[in-house]
């Protein structure tokens, strides 16, 4: 065991110094290796980056919770059809209500909302991303806790009290340097008092709009601003992952009472999941990933090709060198990984110099795109780039161990 050790240190050492001997001719060899590893931790840390963005910024929908709505959130070529769907309306959300079991679920409110209003408060005016009507329970099948001041109650949603909650943005636009709550802002003309602001939420999904630009209401209040026409949606909070199933069972019997949708005809509402947007986003990501793999592979296909052919060039250049070792009780595998080891020390250096590019440049498309470079991405760049170097020398290496002695010698 002792003398494997010595052989396997002895044949890096000469490996470092051949590769040192030929510095030049060693770099331009790990090019190719170097372009499939910026390649592949580019792709890597962009798509994880990416992942990551993408749940922070549907974690707003909640894990847990499931939406009935009239359309699908992926309606594919059918949106006319779903257009033309009845919307759920004030009665049938009480009836819904009443029908669904209590144990089957945590809360439920009815939702609706319109984009792009000006909100006004004496000299100032801001202009809101959401205006959400809803009830008391938006608070548990949402994130909307106040860090200030309160929500709204049923008797306040009971009685379409004029009361409101606004987000940090607007809250930082029309009270500068000031408490809101209990203050009174105006929007489409209508006076509203502010009863509490909500904590820091930052973008909304897929970052389309900032969750901190957002007004909540009651929803009689708001229907009062808005008209009542336009479509309700009901929030469904399960609170149990595990239930998710059974309770979009019920929910689909119950709908069906409360739309009169026979059993034999296709439901006339949908009901989504937070879990749709990852299926969706796994079914697209792997596709741009199978392309970023396919050219990462070329590369590095290339770039085990560059470097079998310099392992040859290197094996007869030594041919006398290998003959001298043998000759003096050197083993065939000890040439074997001296070769091997020295195509992984030249991958694994091209590994590395691709790690070094590849992090700023991560960095730079930050800017553009979110990116991350998690350990083991880097890790596994550096395996890649080890494993890649063994398999492109091993037929050099295997080649030179199978010298005989003799002719390696009279080799000139």
């Amino acid at each position: 065991m002792r003398n494997f050790i010595i052989d396997i240190k002895e044949g890096i050492l000469i490996s470092l110094r051949a590769i040192k001997a030929n510095t030049m001719r060693s770099i331009l060899t790990t090019l190719g290796i170097i372009i499939g590893i910026v390649a592949v931790t580019t792709m890597s840390t962009a798509i994880v980056g990416l992942r990551e963005a993408f749940l922070s910024s549907i974690s707003s929908l909640g894990s847990d919770v499931l939406y009935i709505d009239k359309y699908p959130w992926f309606a594919g070529g059918d949106w006319h059809m779903y257009r033309n769907r009845k919307d759920i309306d004030w009665e049938q959300y009480e009836k819904f209500k009443e029908l669904m079991p209590v144990s089957s679920y945590e809360a439920m409110s009815p939702t609706k909302r319109t984009f792009g209003r000006t909100i006004k408060r004496q000299q100032y005016s801001a202009t809101t991303t959401m205006v959400l009507g809803t009830t008391n329970d938006y608070v548990q099948t949402s994130n909307a806790v106040p860090e200030f001041g309160r929500f709204f109650s049923e008797l306040e949603v009971r009685a379409a009290r004029r009361v409101c909650v606004i987000g940090q943005d607007l809250s930082e636009a029309l009270f500068p340097n000031e408490d809101p709550v209990n203050k009174e802002v105006k929007i489409s003309g209508v006076p509203m008092k502010v009863i509490g602001v909500l904590e820091k939420q930052g973008s909304g999904f897929l970052g389309s709009f900032s969750m901190d630009g957002q007004i909540i209401m009651p929803l009689k209040i708001f229907e009062r601003i808005f008209g009542s026409r336009g479509r309700l949606r009901l929030e469904v909070k399960v609170g149990n992952v595990d239930k998710m199933e059974d309770t979009k069972e019920q929910i689909l019997s119950v709908m069906r009472v409360v739309r009169k949708v026979p059993p034999t005809e296709e439901p006339d509402f949908a009901i989504n999941q937070q879990e749709i947007f990852k299926e969706v986003y796994d079914q697209t990501i792997g596709v741009v990933a199978i392309a970023g793999i396919v050219i990462t592979a070329l590369s590095l296909f290339v770039g085990a090709i560059g470097i079998m052919n310099i392992m040859f060039v290197s094996v007869t250049e030594r041919t006398k060198e290998i003959g001298i070792r043998k000759a003096i009780g050197a083993k065939t595998w000890s040439i074997l990984i001296q070769f091997l080891s020295e195509a992984a020390i030249i991958c694994l250096m091209g590994g590395i110099i691709g790690l070094m590019i590849s992090f700023p440049l991560s960095l730079i498309i930050d800017q553009f795109l979110p990116t991350s470079m998690p350990i083991d991405v880097a890790a596994l760049a550096l395996f890649i780039s080890a494993f890649v170097g063994i398999i492109s020398g091993f037929l050099p290496a295997y080649k030179a161990s199978k010298l005989d002695p003799v002719e390696a010698l009279r080799y000139e």
